[in-house]
């Protein structure tokens, strides 16, 4: 028996496009984006110690590929490869992204048949949601250095997923992985967030205290956490913060949530403002027992 595939740590982000924008004009060394760059420095040098062969990466997309045409719950990209998006300025320069087909159908199949209703997509674009994270944690290589199987989560339409659902999908992710043959290393990445709110008379909102009581009881206590109502995140951390129930996705797969030890926080960091945006990051190691 070749061994099961494993999860070997969360890794959480928020993925805000100027970030992006920052990174690919060049500006990541002037005195606005240094303090936050500098933060992901440790991440970097984690992220080469700790490579994963395959990262299982939860974003929104923003009416890129889904708009109000067609916008599923749930959808996982089972491509063999995901080229960058054309966001209205031009696709990114990142490379494209390769996927994991194999283990992307074995993930499908199984959450499914645990009850979760997912939208498979053989053809995806991926956008900043999903390559900003990337360049944060990787920097800017010629190829990533991972693959990656993209999952999309509807938060930009209401009605959105409960945080409580998407706690129990990644304990339903969790169980797929560990079901499949093959001995891979496999992190779980939630991205988006943390708070703000892009439109209306409360746009530029952030709740730091809030944002770092949400990093608090993500490490701490998610499984109450995972029971907050939507209206909530909408109150304190404004319209778009909707987005953090994506990070609900990556800890509900961790082993502590079914009896298993505490993961070990790697690394943590807060930083406001990027763009009209707070900036959260979170490392979550595994302990095997």
């Amino acid at each position: 028996m070749k061994g099961q595939a494993r999860i070997t740590a969360s890794v959480y982000s928020s993925h805000v496009p100027a970030i992006g924008a920052a990174i690919d004009l060049g500006k990541t060394g002037e005195p606005y984006w240094q303090p936050l760059f500098a933060g992901y420095e440790p991440s970097k040098q984690w992220m080469r110690e700790h490579l994963p062969d395959v990262v299982f990466l939860v974003y929104n997309d923003h009416a890129t590929n889904f708009d109000l045409g067609v916008i599923p719950t749930f959808a996982i990209g089972t491509a063999a490869e995901f080229e960058p998006a054309d966001e209205g300025y031009g696709p990114r320069p990142v490379p494209k992204v390769v996927g994991h087909p194999e283990l992307a159908s074995h993930i499908a199949q199984s959450v499914i048949q645990q009850d979760f209703d997912l939208t498979i997509v053989n053809d995806l674009k991926v956008d900043h949601g999903l390559t900003v994270p990337m360049n944060l944690l990787f920097g800017s290589p010629a190829a990533w250095p991972v693959k990656v199987i993209p999952f999309h989560v509807n938060v930009v339409q209401y009605p959105v997923p409960s945080g409580a659902r998407c706690f129990a999908l990644g304990q339903a992710i969790r169980r797929a992985i560990e079901s499949y043959d093959e001995p891979l290393k496999v992190q779980i990445w939630g991205t988006g967030g943390m708070s703000h709110q892009l439109q209306g008379p409360r746009a530029g909102l952030i709740n730091a205290e809030w944002d770092n009581k949400f990093l608090d009881r993500l490490i701490a206590d998610p499984k109450n956490l995972a029971t907050l109502p939507h209206i909530e995140y909408v109150r304190e951390a404004g319209s778009e913060g909707i987005e953090l129930v994506m990070w609900l996705i990556a800890r509900g797969a961790m082993a502590d949530v079914t009896g298993g030890r505490a993961p070990t926080v790697a690394h943590r960091f807060f930083h406001v403002p990027a763009s009209n945006t707070a900036v959260g990051h979170l490392i979550l190691e595994e302990n095997q027992p």
